[in-house]
């Protein structure tokens, strides 16, 4: 390390944040591959228990976060081999990755990108697990899509007090991202063509809505219902994002104003139970 970085690392906490990219399925742990094979967590409600994803190339490191990860109720699986983790990122679903950001290749940022680029990884918590504290390694360890940054010696209570943090935004994604059935009329425009339909569920990121006649696959739309009787009407902009038994779309909230998008997180996060 530089004199330089040397001057900077006093400056900077033992964690960093980067709350922007929180999010995704389950969470879990263990030692073993067994457990994560192809066909596993295809379906993340079919199986609620949460995994984690260790890769570090040293041993030792690995050994002290899975003992952690499992004190936190989780099952972890820890890799000292880099080059095993693209095919075990791309066969299973996990809750929060933990990578090294220098190893061999493929490196901590190179296997970050990865997980960006995946199906399953898109939103999942990765916490960089370092012990460069240059503000450079920060700026291309979240350009390349980490959420976190942990710094060694890692300290066994920031660890785990970081994994209760991901666990807590975790459970707000996965209840932000579940539909709730909701029946109501919803006003729709699609250009200059107004026409009526119905909600079939709702969430907190979007809508399945019955209607007449489907727009295509990326149309803009506006819409304008009521999520309960007695309420003042919710108006967004969305986009269709899929077809779904010929008559229904699947519509992402694009653009809702903060009251809006308040009124519409009390209602259905009241109507969603808690795991």
């Amino acid at each position: 390390m530089t004199q330089q970085a040397n001057r900077d690392a006093h400056l900077l906490p033992h964690v960093h944040f980067k709350l922007d990219c929180l999010a995704a399925p389950h969470f879990a742990t263990f030692t073993t591959r067994e457990p994560f094979g192809a066909g596993n967590r295809q379906n993340p409600e079919d199986d609620m228990q949460r995994r984690a994803l260790v890769v570090d190339d040293e041993p030792a490191v690995c050994q002290m976060i899975g003992k952690v990860l499992t004190s936190a109720g989780m099952e972890a699986l820890t890799l000292t081999r880099s080059t095993e983790a693209p095919e075990i990122i791309e066969e299973g679903i996990f809750d929060v990755v933990f990578l090294d950001l220098h190893m061999s290749f493929p490196d901590g940022i190179e296997l970050a990108r990865q997980m960006r680029s995946s199906r399953f990884h898109r939103k999942t918590p990765i916490i960089m697990i370092s012990d460069d504290q240059r503000p450079s390694a920060l700026s291309v360890g979240f350009a390349a899509g980490a959420s976190f940054f942990l710094y060694k010696p890692i300290d066994k209570d920031r660890l785990l007090k970081l994994v209760r943090a991901t666990q807590g935004a975790l459970e707000h994604e996965r209840r932000r991202t579940r539909r709730v059935p909701i029946q109501s009329t919803v006003q729709l425009q699609i250009g200059a063509e107004k026409l009526e339909g119905e909600t079939v569920d709702v969430s907190l990121s979007g809508l399945l809505i019955r209607a007449p006649r489907i727009a295509p696959v990326g149309s803009s739309l506006r819409m304008r219902w009521r999520i309960s009787h007695g309420m003042k009407p919710i108006e967004a902009l969305g986009s269709v994002v899929r077809i779904h038994a010929g008559n229904q779309m699947g519509i992402q909230l694009d653009q809702l104003n903060f009251s809006d998008s308040e009124r519409l997180q009390e209602f259905l996060l009241h109507s969603i139970p808690t795991e």
